[in-house]
């Protein structure tokens, strides 16, 4: 019974995932502000951008924009003083034709670390495998197009079978053939350790909680650290790592 409660939690997490001194940075949300672009490249002309590009789950739906994953990231690298600027382009029930219509205007700012987030509204919609991952493919294309030297890391997602168990299969399978076949990191599941697991979703068992968001924030960095820390690692103290979970 606990597992079938689990499998249904996951799956309505899945089914709406659509629907000296310097200034604090908190992450520019291209969906509630107004593009200054030059303002803000003024402010922050010594940081290197991430641009965080996804659906509900990065734009933290149902809480403050400050206890989602992106926000928990940009604190992250402030507390190790990695000067990163994190940029928040999640946009709720986005698809990948969504996501490929509105990436020209989002790259119009330089960017050094293109999280790339989308797929689940697809999936969940029954669009064919190949049409989600040529839509990825096309916006990993255009990052690079746009800069050579811009990092991206593609953020895994499964769907429960409810297209049927080899569709599923196929979805899961179509982020990690993506990212080897473009030489990108993965982001192997992005829900892992959150998904079906009811006291960290939100009281409509959909989107994460703010620790549940905290979770996320972990299986981010595992994989974004590997870019943003320096090469030999750098020395966290106990004190630092309790600040930062």
């Amino acid at each position: 019974m606990l597992k079938v409660l689990k499998f249904r939690y996951f799956l309505l997490v899945l089914l709406f995932v659509g629907c000296g001194e310097t200034p604090e940075k908190k992450p520019y949300d291209t969906q509630t502000e107004a593009a200054s672009s030059v303002e803000k490249e003024d402010i922050y002309a010594d940081d290197k951008l991430i641009l965080f590009y996804g659906n509900s789950l990065t734009a933290a739906y149902g809480l403050d924009t400050k206890e989602g994953f992106p926000n928990r990231i940009q604190q992250r690298l402030d507390s190790l003083g990695l000067d990163y600027k994190v940029i928040n382009s999640g946009l709720s029930g986005e698809t990948t034709s969504g996501g490929l219509n509105r990436l020209d205007w989002v790259l119009n700012q330089p960017v050094d670390i293109f999280v790339l987030e989308l797929g689940a509204n697809d999936g969940l919609r029954g669009i064919p495998i190949t049409e989600s991952m040529n839509n990825l493919q096309q916006m990993i294309d255009m990052v690079k197009d746009k800069n050579s030297e811009t990092q991206i890391i593609l953020a895994g997602m499964q769907i429960p079978p409810n297209m049927g168990a080899d569709y599923a299969s196929q979805f899961k399978m179509m982020y990690p053939a993506l990212a080897k076949s473009n030489d990108i990191l993965l982001i192997p599941f992005l829900l892992e350790g959150v998904a079906g697991i009811p006291k960290l979703n939100l009281e409509d068992g959909i989107h994460p909680t703010a620790e549940g968001q905290r979770i996320v924030t972990g299986n981010v960095w595992e994989i974004l650290k590997t870019i943003v820390l320096p090469k030999g690692g750098t020395e966290v103290t106990k004190e630092l790592v309790e600040e930062l979970n």
